[in-house]
């Protein structure tokens, strides 16, 4: 290869070196911080957003109803115990039931006007706890067994979606069914019902 071929190739070195970085560049992750409270609805589907507005209107709604005085009334002005069960998501999506209950108890719990138990799974941990400590904690320090408190209600319910579509407009229909149960005797003490609809445009069907 003579001088000038050499000088070629190492301007079309240079010049692919040049690229590959404009390209790498181009394909850069960028990453805005923004408020946990900002609405960001980017496809359409369930997200923070939805589960934290309906879990706060939902408890609130419940927390209104004649169920609450009629128990309180009853019981001397005692605060019933809730517990939230099941969620389950019957929509074509993929959503975490798990931060949906998480929400619902975190607003019956700020509500001031329930107690609140721990779910099945979280009790299991306690009392495997509990047991540790009457084998190997102090005994003016152990916590006995035997002394949990009892739900007198539990908060069980569903998500459901419809999905039309048309073109490249699609519609996303939820709906959360909420039902609270008196463990006593299985009544069904409130029925709640929450509805939402998004109106997606330019939408590719995918799930």
């Amino acid at each position: 290869m003579g001088r000038c071929g050499a000088r070629l190739a190492g301007l079309i070195k240079v010049g692919a070196t040049v690229i590959a970085a404009a390209l790498l560049a181009a394909c850069a992750t960028e990453v805005t911080r923004v408020s946990p409270d900002e609405v960001k609805d980017l496809s359409g589907n369930w997200n923070d957003t939805d589960s934290q507005m309906v879990s706060r209107q939902m408890i609130k709604e419940a927390l209104s109803e004649p169920w609450l005085d009629n128990y309180t009334g009853q019981h001397n002005g005692k605060a019933p115990v809730v517990i939230v069960g099941t969620i389950r998501n019957l929509s074509y999506e993929h959503i975490n039931t798990n931060a949906f209950v998480t929400d619902m108890q975190r607003a019956l719990i700020n509500s001031g006007k329930v107690e609140f138990v721990a779910a099945s799974d979280q009790r299991g941990e306690v009392r495997k706890e509990r047991k540790d400590q009457d084998i190997n904690a102090r005994e003016d320090t152990r916590k006995a067994m035997g002394r949990e408190i009892g739900a007198d209600f539990m908060m069980k319910g569903t998500i459901n979606m419809i999905v039309d579509q048309s073109g490249d407009t699609r519609v996303h229909y939820y709906q959360v069914d909420l039902n609270l149960i008196s463990l006593a005797d299985n009544r069904i003490v409130w029925v709640g019902q929450k509805k939402i609809k998004k109106v997606v445009e330019n939408a590719k069907l995918r799930y």
